[in-house]
């Protein structure tokens, strides 16, 4: 990698090694929870999509893919506790086993507010994985049923996720500390 490139000075939290072994065994995990039955997964946007791509490659199942689109921090590194959508899904998921990808589950606002909009559709089953999870920043009730890694109450970037609109490309999860 570019030693010079944006993000190359950051603190790495989980490398691109640690990242595929858990990648992979979620992958067998989900795959023998939902054995002969098809499965659409439903990204949310913007930083799942590295995550979903990795994810739906180890993935020995018939699968579906969709995204929905969700705001809830504009340029800043706190949840500014609105949602909102930014892009609908393109297709029906009423009578699906729906398996949501998120990249991090921080407050439980917006993951909250997703399952609200997607279970008013009558999907089969309803389930969520996040690759991310602070529970320690928790201020509603919820419980992703797959969870990557537990991190620490550091804002991080990389694997999708980013600082506005910036460290999506790095190849692992570091930690951002805004000047």
């Amino acid at each position: 990698m570019n030693e010079g490139a944006p993000g190359n000075d950051l603190e790495v939290l989980l490398d691109t090694e640690t990242l595929d072994r858990r990648i992979a065994e979620l992958g067998r995990e989900i795959s023998a929870d939902y054995r002969g039955r098809p499965l659409r997964l439903v990204g949310i946007l913007k930083g799942s999509w590295v995550f979903m791509a990795s994810l739906a490659r180890r993935l020995e199942l018939e699968v579906t893919v969709d995204f929905l689109g969700v705001a809830s921090y504009e340029r800043s590194t706190e949840p500014t506790g609105a949602v909102r959508i930014t892009k609908d899904l393109d297709h029906s998921i009423e009578g699906l086993d729906v398996l949501v990808v998120e990249d991090i589950l921080d407050t439980g606002r917006t993951f909250e507010y997703i399952l609200g909009v997607l279970s008013a559709h009558r999907p089969r089953s309803l389930k969520t994985v996040t690759l991310l999870d602070k529970p320690s920043r928790r201020v509603r009730p919820v419980k992703a049923d797959y969870v990557g890694f537990t991190v620490p109450d550091v804002f991080v970037v990389g694997y999708g996720l980013d600082y506005a609109q910036r460290f999506r490309h790095l190849p692992d999860v570091r930690i951002f500390r805004p000047a």
